[in-house]
């Protein structure tokens, strides 16, 4: 039996503008129903990776696939328009002099009367039939997003592309229209492919992350995975704040404040960063001024000397000045807990969330 092929499948794409590698050898797979995130810093080539998959932009080398079909590769070229794939942008770009079920019916060849009940099912959706024959200007940014959506939609696409197109909505609308997105693009089957340089919109709105820098993919994963096995420290950074202890293996272990942890493959005299997030440093009230005594889940405990304190709202930020070296490491603790400057405390870490990677700067 013959595998059914992935909805939009690239292979090696690769631009180049001057003498810099914009995309770099990219490739990715995407089910229908299934939504890719590309996430990286500005930059990094998502939006130009975007552009190629939709034919605005020619890759220098690589192919593009829908279905299993070649739809471009540096020969043969199917126009944007016969692609069959819809684009979500942030500027919502709604034609102001038409009304929404014209902006919705606008790139549809049917009967009048099939446009009109396409338009309703998918107005029907987004949970804005009631605005159907008024104008854009009417709507909140919010509903014009949802809008864009139907209209993106209304088509058919197998393949939706979304640029950054949640980012000029406020914070607390934009996780509920981000829901709303992902449930109707679920419902109508489509393939995602979603650019975000947001950490948390990735993991919010995934079933893969591609994680982009320097125009490649360098890591691609379940959000669970990218999160949880990071392929290096850039990419722990990139999904929250870290502390780095910076250390020197020898004999495939490494000396730190908090005892010695095991660093094999690195050579003796070898520089080594154990990754820390702040939410897996914890303070040890029960050790008072006793001092460190190991234990079989945290090792050993160090000492430091708070320098600030400050409450996010959910969670308080406590940064120590170590004893042992002078670093400077934050730690992240429930509620409030703001200490006065210059109170010693004991921390430990969860050695199982802790990352090893060789040094870099």
């Amino acid at each position: 039996m013959t595998a059914t092929p992935p909805r939009l499948e690239i292979r090696h794409l690769k631009r180049r503008f001057g003498d810099r590698d914009v995309v770099n050898d990219v490739s990715l797979m995407i089910q229908p129903g299934h939504v890719t995130c590309l996430l990286g810093p500005s930059g990094c080539g998502k939006s130009t990776t975007l552009r190629m998959i939709a034919g605005v932009e020619m890759q220098d080398s690589g192919e593009i696939y829908v279905d299993g079909k070649l739809i471009c590769d540096t020969v043969f070229r199917v126009p944007p328009e016969r692609r069959h794939i819809g684009l979500m942008f942030q500027d919502f770009a709604l034609f102001p002099h038409m009304t929404v079920a014209d902006n919705v019916a606008f790139g549809l060849k049917d009967t009048r009367e099939a446009k009109r009940a396409r338009v309703e099912e998918l107005l029907d959706k987004v949970g804005l039939i009631w605005a159907v024959d008024e104008y854009p200007h009417v709507l909140s940014g919010g509903e014009q997003q949802r809008i864009a959506l139907a209209r993106a939609l209304a088509p058919r696409p197998r393949i939706m592309l979304m640029d950054e197109p949640f980012s000029g909505l406020d914070n607390r609308l934009r996780d509920d229209i981000r829901d709303e997105t992902l449930s109707v693009l679920k419902e109508e089957d489509t393939a995602v492919l979603l650019v975000t340089h947001e950490p948390e919109e990735a993991m919010r709105m995934a079933d893969e992350i591609a994680l982009m820098r320097d125009g490649k993919i360098v890591q691609q994963g379940a959000p669970y995975n990218i999160y949880n096995a990071p392929v290096d420290k850039a990419a722990v950074g990139f999904f929250s704040d870290i502390n780095v202890i910076r250390g020197k293996s020898k004999g495939a272990l490494t000396e730190t404040p908090f005892g010695q942890f095991l660093t094999p493959g690195l050579q003796d005299g070898e520089d080594v960063d154990i990754v820390i997030r702040p939410q897996h440093l914890k303070l040890d009230f029960d050790r008072g001024g006793k001092g460190p005594n190991p234990t079989a889940t945290d090792g050993v405990a160090a000492r430091g000397v708070v320098e600030r304190a400050r409450f996010m709202g959910y969670e308080s930020l406590v940064e120590f000045r170590m004893d042992y070296d002078g670093s400077t490491l934050k730690a992240t603790v429930p509620n409030v807990f703001l200490p006065a400057e210059g109170t010693p405390l004991w921390l430990t870490i969860r050695r199982d969330r802790c990352f090893v990677f060789p040094a870099t700067e």
